[in-house]
């Protein structure tokens, strides 16, 4: 299967800032999603995707065209959203719509009148006069009716009221199901993160974290509390994060099996509890233990 993106020992370097020998592949049909802190290198590997910027070294293909040699090919078929996309305040929607539709082929008008309704919007109102919440929809509704073979969202959610986040969501969880569709979206939500991907991948510091199947990953991280006194530091591989208050414990475990459960118990503590981990729960783990090395 081809994949929607690939980079292969992507590097590029700023004053401030280093993306270090980045692997990424996002298979066809499915949906990434890109969580990081601010720093973490998300906008540069959009920027990378985009063709807006150049590798240092390594290669970038998006939809099987290297990059940015043959950035025209692959951007006919990429659609991209941030949520601070702009618009022409003296236009309305319907404006909007018709410049997209002359620009490329691929339009859909019925599913824009689709879009229009399931998002409540007035396509004959001026932009001017949108709230957060409209632009970010108003810009949905632009890129999803190309039909694009790869969709980019750049924080599609930030700042939209507990309703418009839900009607986006319900949306872009519609057009998931199309498997010849891949998605990339970059997120501070590890919820939206969690609901919606395939796979995820963690940026920190320009390196990756984590890059792998979500349910996977997910499965293999618990939160163990436990109760005991330990006469010396606690021998168990894959510990990310280990808390103690007096004779209580909570030991964060990467890469989880049913055995280390006799390994803590071998030590003289007793387990009070085994919990799965939200992904949310795992990415800060995942970045304070960084942190401590």
């Amino acid at each position: 299967m081809q994949n929607a993106i690939e980079f292969n020992q992507v590097c590029k370097r700023y004053p401030e800032f280093y993306l270090d020998h980045l692997d990424l592949k996002l298979p066809t049909g499915q949906v990434m999603g890109l969580v990081g802190v601010n720093g973490a290198g998300k906008s540069t590997a959009l920027r990378l995707i985009m063709g807006l910027i150049q590798p240092d070294s390594g290669s970038v293909d998006v939809l099987g065209y290297r990059l940015p040699e043959q950035q025209v090919l692959a951007k006919e078929n990429i659609g991209y959203a941030a949520e601070d996309m702009r618009l022409y305040g003296a236009e309305n929607l319907r404006w909007h719509m018709q410049f997209i539709q002359s620009i490329f082929p691929s339009w859909d008008p019925l599913y824009a009148e689709h879009l229009l309704k399931r998002f409540d919007m007035n396509a004959e109102q001026k932009t001017k006069g949108y709230s957060h919440g409209q632009r970010v929809k108003a810009s949905l509704i632009l890129l999803l009716a190309r039909r694009p073979r790869l969709v980019i969202l750049d924080e599609p959610t930030t700042g939209l009221d507990p309703v418009s986040r839900y009607e986006v969501l319900a949306e872009l969880a519609e057009i998931l199901r199309d498997e010849n569709r891949s998605v990339l979206f970059s997120s501070h939500s590890t919820q939206d993160v969690e609901q919606l991907s395939d796979s995820i991948t963690f940026l920190h510091k320009g390196k990756t974290l984590a890059c792998q199947d979500k349910e996977t990953y997910i499965e293999g991280w618990r939160r163990v509390l436990c109760s005991g006194t330990l006469n010396q530091p606690l021998d168990l591989p894959g510990v990310a994060e280990f808390k103690s208050n007096g004779s209580l414990h909570e030991i964060k475990i990467r890469g989880f099996e049913d055995a280390m459960l006799a390994r803590i118990h071998a030590q003289g503590l007793q387990i009070s509890q085994v919990e799965r981990m939200t992904l949310e729960q795992i990415f800060i783990a995942s970045v304070r233990e960084v942190a401590k090395q």
